[in-house]
């Protein structure tokens, strides 16, 4: 399974996608007419718009960031997304006017085009939510585990930690020891957690299940959006993202979602002992997210420290004390 994408290309271009530009894309695409209503929405890594069509729905475009996925990366997850919606998962699966929804303008970036789906996210759910999210979530690895897809990210530290490693040393460090205390550390973490993973099953999961990725509709299932960062991994890890706190001090939270989730499929109990490794990875995950931002000119989206000598050291500490709790685990 391919690793992330390189991230050593030059900065995204984006700067073809003027209104008029976008609009016309989508008139293209969907063989239809729109309104002058074209809003950019935010978004750290694509560049996304809302558009008005004439017959007054609503669509969102989404533009991919070049480099970061490949084609068939991106084909992945809206084949994904078509498998879900096609067993009526409540998910946001691509308007779909020929082929699996992708399309590429003639700058050569990819695109989709979503109906626009509103809600807030999910916020204290009642146990009868937790156990509705462990149902889909089911639903959702049933579906993810029919097949493998062709070139995802594959959620296992010899292969994507180490990834976000690379990414994350090729920015400056106030000091080269520095650099290599950092490397170590992540380094040691790898080596610990590696032999944790044997023996696990990697499906496709949504990868980043979290409760800003679940919209909450009155009298609606609970839709579960943004398969951005879907990849092949253990299951576990899109249920401990959910929870409001450390296993040990989430147990109800967990057994409703467990009771859910036996609905349809049985539960990954013994990857719960992977749920501190895979957090550990989430940190550097998100090191490596702010590296990239860095390499591709978002420092505005930065903490005023970030790359500071404190900075990295406040980070090695943070791997250190999630390394022994890890240590003590079962």
């Amino acid at each position: 399974m391919a690793p992330h994408p390189d991230t050593s290309e030059a900065l995204a271009d984006f700067s073809h996608l003027t209104p008029d530009y976008v609009l016309d894309q989508i008139e293209k695409t969907l063989a239809c007419s729109c309104t002058n209503l074209c809003r950019p929405l935010n978004s750290y890594i694509n560049r996304v718009y809302e558009v008005q069509t004439a017959d007054g729905r609503w669509v969102i475009i989404k533009f991919y960031r070049p480099g970061r996925w490949s084609e068939s990366a991106l084909r992945d997850e809206l084949t994904f997304l078509r498998e879900l919606a096609g067993e009526e998962l409540p998910v946001v699966a691509p308007l779909v006017a020929t082929g699996d929804g992708l399309s590429r303008d003639a700058h050569g970036v990819f695109f989709s085009i979503f109906p626009k789906m509103g809600g807030r996210p999910l916020v204290e759910p009642s146990p009868d939510r937790w156990r509705e999210l462990g149902r889909l979530l089911a639903r959702v690895h049933a579906v993810g585990a029919r097949q493998p897809p062709e070139n995802r990210v594959r959620l296992h530290p010899e292969y994507v930690t180490l990834d976000h490693l690379d990414a994350i040393l090729a920015v400056p460090f106030p000091y080269e020891s520095l650099r290599l205390d950092y490397a170590d550390a992540v380094e040691d973490l790898i080596d610990m957690i590696v032999p944790r993973f044997d023996d696990l099953d990697m499906i496709r999961i949504h990868g980043d299940c979290h409760a800003q990725n679940l919209l909450d509709r009155p009298d609606e299932p609970l839709t579960l959006i943004d398969f951005d960062d879907m990849a092949v991994g253990p299951a576990i890890q899109d249920l401990w993202m959910l929870l409001p706190d450390r296993l040990e001090r989430a147990r109800p939270e967990f057994s409703w979602l467990r009771e859910g989730y036996a609905t349809f499929r049985s539960f990954p109990d013994h990857e719960t002992k992977i749920i501190e490794s895979l957090r550990a990875m989430r940190y550097v995950h998100y090191t490596a997210w702010c590296a990239r931002q860095k390499a591709d000119g978002g420092f505005n989206r930065l903490s005023p420290d970030w790359g500071s000598e404190s900075y990295w050291k406040k980070e090695m500490d943070d791997l250190r004390r999630q390394m022994a709790l890890i240590r003590q685990a079962p």
